[in-house]
């Protein structure tokens, strides 16, 4: 889910000369957020759609591929259901609270694509029926990322 709030003109904070990795061997870029969406993130953590709570407890405690995610993730002004820092990797679960918001939603993906955030985008129903096949497609996006890009970090085979 992404949220835009009143106080998307205001500055956000400088993120200059921060983010190592720790096993990565690259640069890790962070994201500045707002801290005002940081009660919401919580508040969504709290209310996730079921849909959320089935890919939830597949990506958490690192068990895909080894990659750590956070869910309900404050990124520039946004809030995206799951994002993979090493990765900049933001996975969407669209469901009904995104109904008729398609113009937006792809708004929203263009200013954080801007700052290097890639997408992965599933609809509700898929992952409630069919999460063998949504799986298997993010595992395939990181392996094509990290054969791609020389990634050296966390990877469990």
């Amino acid at each position: 889910m992404y949220t835009k709030h009143e106080f998307a003109d205001t500055p956000l904070p400088s993120s200059e000369g921060l983010g190592m990795g720790k096993k990565t061997h690259m640069r890790r870029k962070i994201l500045p957020y707002h801290r005002m969406l940081k009660p919401l993130a919580k508040k969504l953590r709290k209310n996730m759609t079921l849909s959320e709570v089935l890919l939830w407890n597949q990506l958490k405690q690192k068990k895909m591929l080894g990659m750590d995610f956070d869910r309900q993730r404050p990124i520039l002004r946004y809030i995206v259901d799951f994002y993979c820092k090493d990765l900049m990797l933001a996975i969407e679960v669209d469901g009904s609270s995104h109904d008729h918001k398609y113009e937006q939603d792809m708004e929203r993906q263009k200013d954080l694509e801007r700052e290097g955030v890639r997408f992965l985008r599933f609809d509700n129903e898929d992952v409630n029926r069919d999460i063998t096949n949504v799986l298997r497609t993010i595992e395939i996006w990181i392996e094509e990322e990290i054969e791609k890009s020389g990634f050296v970090g966390r990877i469990v085979e």
